[in-house]
């Protein structure tokens, strides 16, 4: 198929299973290639490389060699601050390792076709695996979106019928998992992994966005 996205995968772990590469292997949209594509001339190649074994430097050197490549970098864990130095050196995107396969080409094809992650068909990852891969809670990354939709402690804790007092330890939490209380880096942390900031308005209860969540995941 010659206007399928192509894709070249870098430093694919052995432990993600067959069913990762049979998945984009036969997907109609996506072609896998080898590296000396990279430069073709034609569609857009996206780049899916695999963190901490592919790390900033090699992402670097990469975007120096194929300045029109969409790199997307997929990892078990980061904080705020290795995200920040992926993105400083040209990550386009970032992605769990446990999210699903389908979903993984989800967010290839939304790179592929300069697409926004989170609108369209291809929509980006459940963000629910990306934060767990952080190593947050669901009440942790509820938090994490309200903060980055520039709510107060106070008006967090009213909205979530908490006490302050548990806020300002969710916010530790926050602190200690992602190694940074800076809000532009905690903002900036919740855009990349796919939490969308609450709208004025929203609040919904953590136990219904955790219900429609799940009912989103493909079973």
């Amino acid at each position: 198929m010659s206007d399928a996205a192509r894709v070249l995968i870098i430093n694919e772990p052995s432990d993600l299973g067959a069913s990762f590469r049979a998945t984009l292997e036969h997907c109609p949209a996506l072609r896998t290639v080898g590296e000396e594509e990279l430069e073709d001339a034609g569609t857009t190649c996206v780049v899916l490389a695999f963190a901490p074994e592919y790390g900033p430097d090699a992402v670097a050197a990469l975007r120096e060699r194929a300045p029109e490549a969409r790199i997307l970098v997929a990892f078990k864990a980061a904080d705020a601050a290795e995200i920040g130095r992926f993105a400083t050196a040209g990550a386009d995107a970032f992605v769990a390792r446990c999210a699903a396969p389908q979903d993984i080409c989800a967010t290839i094809l939304a790179l592929a076709h300069g697409l926004p992650l989170n609108e369209g068909e291809a929509e980006m990852p459940a963000p629910e695996a990306a934060a767990e891969s952080l190593g947050l809670t669901p009440r942790e990354a509820e938090v994490l979106r309200f903060l980055s939709a520039g709510f107060s402690n106070k008006e967090v804790a009213r909205r979530l019928t908490v006490s302050v007092r548990t806020v300002e330890t969710h916010r530790l939490n926050l602190r200690r998992k992602t190694k940074t209380g800076r809000l532009k880096d905690l903002v900036q942390l919740a855009r990349q992994i796919g939490l969308a900031p609450v709208l004025e308005g929203e609040a919904r209860p953590l136990r219904r966005i955790a219900h429609e969540a799940h009912r989103a995941v493909p079973h």
